[in-house]
């Protein structure tokens, strides 16, 4: 009996071990299980990939470094002379300056150019007088000498001496500047899942990897998901080249140099009771930018939280009225606590700026607005990669995330819709995918096209953007309609995409 009991108590300890494993939290389990950062990083390296060719492999370092790159806005409500002061002895370069030297730099080549086009016909005439002096001086020459004699060639008028003076006086040619990430232009993309530049479109399903999706337990095909999208008519849309970028006199933004590991701190309060600066990533004032803010504008941020980008839109002084939106109570909150550490309580802030809480889709203020920004709700790359909590590739998130380009483009018609004529509307988002970019532009052109007789031109910002090509690597990547902001490992920042729209007939 007791060896009975013996043999039982050995047995019991021996399910000890079986019973009591380790939980699912457990960090050897956590390490075994593919985590929502692991299947968005596998789902970019099989899309983006074959969209971005060669340059992804930069472009995913940099996305997945921990530190990032941000840009500090300057509190006009606040010390502004103080912080600047403060943050230039940090080190830290103001934008306006580099877009200011870019544009001396461009009167000086522009004159030079006028310099050389005058110098160019005071030597046609110079040619012609000296010409005739030379006949003449062969008349008076050959004069002396009998008739049948020829007189050697005149040393001064030989072609050789002539090429020489030319090449002395020949200008120097102005450097022109190069972007911080020309070879990425170089590199060989597969256009193949890309719009390509021509007068007419097939539909978003151009812009769809055929690959499978991944975190479906039954894989989907994505070209399937957006199937009706093959069924849209041709149609054209006008795209015009914008020479000139306007920077806000007013908007004074700061960074650190290419490469530089600095880091901003922490913003204070000043002496009104506000914070001195707010950071946010550097690409994000692009949109902004953009808009080509003016005097007595009437702004609406349609997906306005956190809020950022609508404080840089006050930040320009330019606005008469601001209404920051969004869509739950959580987000809208957000945006009252960007307005309560940066804006003091006076009427004249309280007046101009209104925050609302509506559905973009549903939003009926029809001319009201003449500058719209749709900085929608889409994938965000870069925080997919780094935080597992309110993933978008969480499982329980896959239908929300395959009609995301749907959402976006509903959002972005309404807002076509809603901006007077003559105002513009700036599309942007965070993601590197061209379906949630050029695609949802594209069909949201496509549908009030159909539906409407309003025609929207769409803004070619190329070289409006060149001041900024030192600090921002504007990909060349087969883009019809819009420009991106792609990661790099010296600024980091980004990525993000942004078209200009102009309404120009309701």
């Amino acid at each position: 009996m007791a060896f009975l009991m013996k043999r039982l108590k050995v047995g019991e300890l021996m399910k000890l071990s079986v019973r009591y494993k380790h939980g699912p939290n457990h960090w050897s389990v956590l390490r075994k299980k593919k985590q929502s950062i692991d299947k968005a990083l596998e789902y970019f390296d099989d899309f983006y990939a074959k969209v971005y060719g060669k340059a992804w492999e930069n472009i995913r370092t940099a996305l997945l470094q921990e530190e990032t790159k941000y840009i500090a806005v300057v509190n006009n409500y606040s010390d502004v002379d103080k912080i600047q002061t403060t943050l230039e002895n940090c080190g830290a370069i103001n934008l306006k300056s580099i877009y200011d030297v870019f544009l001396e730099n461009q009167e000086v080549i522009k004159k030079k150019s006028t310099k050389k086009k005058n110098s160019k016909q005071t030597t046609k005439s110079t040619n012609r007088i000296d010409n005739l002096i030379s006949e003449n001086q062969k008349v008076e020459l050959q004069s002396l000498y009998p008739t049948d004699y020829e007189p050697p060639p005149d040393l001064l008028t030989s072609t050789e001496s002539n090429d020489i003076t030319d090449n002395i006086d020949k200008p120097l040619e102005p450097a022109q500047l190069k972007s911080i990430a020309d070879d990425s232009n170089e590199i060989n993309i597969d256009y193949s899942r890309i719009v390509l530049p021509t007068d007419s479109t097939t539909g978003l399903y151009e812009f769809i990897p055929v690959t499978k999706l991944k975190g479906l337990e039954d894989y989907v095909l994505e070209s399937e998901h957006y199937e009706y999208y093959r069924n849209a008519n041709d149609f054209e849309i006008t795209v015009e080249k914008e020479d000139t970028l306007s920077f806000p006199k007013h908007l004074k933004c700061y960074t650190f140099e290419e490469f530089s590991t600095e880091r901003f701190p922490a913003p204070k309060k000043g002496s009104t009771g506000v914070l001195d600066y707010y950071l946010f990533d550097g690409a994000s004032i692009l949109p902004v930018l953009a808009l080509d803010l003016q005097l007595g504008d009437h702004v609406l941020d349609m997906c306005a939280a956190p809020g950022g980008k609508t404080l840089t839109i006050l930040q320009t002084l330019m606005p008469n009225l601001v209404v920051a939106n969004d869509l739950s109570m959580s987000r809208v909150r957000r945006i009252k606590q960007i307005v309560n550490q940066y804006l003091i309580n006076i009427g004249e802030i309280t007046e101009r700026l209104i925050i609302s809480e509506q559905d973009a889709r549903r939003i009926e203020d029809e001319n009201i607005y003449n500058k719209i920004l749709v900085d929608v709700p889409c994938t965000t790359d870069r925080h997919v990669l780094h935080e597992n909590d309110n993933n978008v590739f969480k499982p329980s998130r896959i239908k929300e995330r395959l009609k995301m380009p749907e959402i976006q483009a509903e959002i972005l018609y309404n807002a076509l819709k809603l901006v007077t004529v003559g105002g513009t509307v700036v599309y942007s988002t965070c993601s590197l995918s061209p379906i949630q970019n050029d695609g949802v532009v594209q069909m949201a052109l496509k549908r009030i096209w159909e539906e409407s007789n309003t025609v929207i031109v769409v803004k070619d910002m190329t070289k409006a953007l060149n001041p900024f090509q030192t600090l921002f690597n504007f990909g060349n990547f087969g883009l019809k309609y819009g420009h991106i902001a792609i990661p790099t490992i010296g600024y980091n920042w980004g990525p993000m995409y942004f078209c200009k729209m102009v309404k120009t007939r309701s």
